[in-house]
């Protein structure tokens, strides 16, 4: 049987959040790390290479937020690694793409992009009128061992759930406020041509704030080094999906109450106006939205998070299917679906399922809620909340 996620809960000032953060984790960062190194070894970069890459992201992130560093060292000192390590974990989809360079001008095909199917379905369309944001995270088989479940409790800001790799700040979540975000892999022509903030910190700042607008500034306008997908909801009932070139944001709609997105672009104005460079590495992307989206409509008004789960596990052309097993790349690695992760904000409730292609038992992690309700909208009371909660 496949292991659940643990998880970590930590609080306190940045830095003292991040030792307790390593000394919980410390294996799996660890292991990250050890995952990483060797990639990046096979691109021939040396540990003094990737010193060198990472130096070049520090100011960056320093310019964006310097309680980031500093929560990164204290990763390093709980965890025992090198700060340089930990800054790898936190850019790694840059790190290793900037390091793929000179095997790309040799022709050497690429590891499998870090691909994603996410979905929300707005309140209007569940059976119990409150949205869900669900995710199928593709990835390396192997990261499946280095994942966690991170729960922040802050004093400077709502407190956080997120599931990421361990030894990162953030990925997919949502925070006590009730906003949420999954992300999925894009690639344009335009990528790499300028160092922008790692997109798990762009993540992270998207879970920080209480107000679903800075959220989604935060995601508008921080310049990126490539292209990126984020889906950003609150509770309440909005959600935006947001196509991300390195230096232009695009917008998509909910349709009938749906969001569902896969690995390549749908904004007509994105595609009128740059190259979706990423379909010849992932051309399952293709009917994956569209597979998903079928497998919900017949259910709206109706849907609960048991409906989402049926449709991510979805294996239509398995192994290039939603639900991903375990199959090897170009590169002879194993990817696969690592983790499936369905979420109620309104609820406080993320579900996990590790591995779910081969593993459909989901681990429930849960966040304690303030989310502010609209004076026009019905609140439940908190016994009503927690009566739910118990029940869902």
């Amino acid at each position: 049987m496949t292991a659940s996620c643990p998880l970590i809960e930590v609080s306190g000032s940045p830095r003292e959040r991040g030792r307790q953060y390593g000394e919980q984790a410390t294996g799996r960062v660890r292991l990250g790390i050890e995952h990483y190194s060797d990639q990046l070894g096979r691109n021939n970069l040396t540990a003094e290479g990737i010193v060198a890459l990472v130096k070049h992201f520090e100011p960056t992130i320093d310019r964006f937020d310097p309680t980031y560093l500093e929560e990164m060292r204290g990763i390093a000192e709980g965890a025992g690694v090198p700060f340089e390590s930990v800054v790898l974990l936190n850019a790694r989809t840059e790190i290793l793409k900037l390091a793929q360079r000179p095997a790309e001008e040799r022709n050497i095909p690429d590891d499998d992009p870090d691909g994603c199917t996410g979905v929300v379905a707005l309140p209007e369309t569940t059976r119990d009128g409150r949205l869900i944001h669900a995710q199928n995270w593709d990835w390396k088989v192997e990261c499946a061992e280095t994942a966690v479940v991170l729960k922040i409790k802050r004093e400077d800001g709502p407190d956080i759930l997120t599931f990421t790799e361990a030894g990162a700040l953030g990925r997919s979540g949502f925070n006590a406020a009730g906003i949420a975000i999954t992300a999925n892999y894009l690639e344009t022509d335009r990528d790499y041509r300028r160092l922008g903030v790692p997109l798990a910190l762009i993540r992270r700042k998207v879970l920080e704030q209480r107000q679903v607008a800075a959220s989604m500034r935060a995601v508008y306008v921080t310049p990126k080094s490539a292209a990126n997908n984020m889906i950003v909801s609150q509770a309440n009932g909005i959600a935006i999906d947001f196509e991300c070139a390195p230096d232009e944001t695009f917008q998509v709609h909910p349709e009938r109450g749906l969001i569902v997105h896969a690995n390549h672009f749908q904004s007509p104005v994105a595609l009128s106006k740059l190259k979706d460079t990423g379909i010849e590495n992932t051309p399952d992307s293709l009917y994956r939205d569209l597979r998903v989206r079928a497998l919900l409509e017949p259910h709206l008004g109706s849907i609960t998070r048991q409906t989402v789960k049926d449709a991510l596990f979805d294996d239509f052309e398995a192994p290039w299917s939603v639900c991903r097993p375990p199959r090897k790349n170009l590169s002879n690695n194993l990817s696969a679906t690592v983790a499936m992760i369905v979420m109620e904000p309104m609820l406080g409730i993320m579900e996990v399922a590790m591995l779910p292609a081969l593993n459909q038992n989901f681990s429930t992690y849960k966040l304690d809620m303030e989310v502010q309700i609209p004076s026009n909208q019905v609140q439940a009371s908190p016994a009503q909340v927690a009566s739910l909660a118990k029940t869902a």
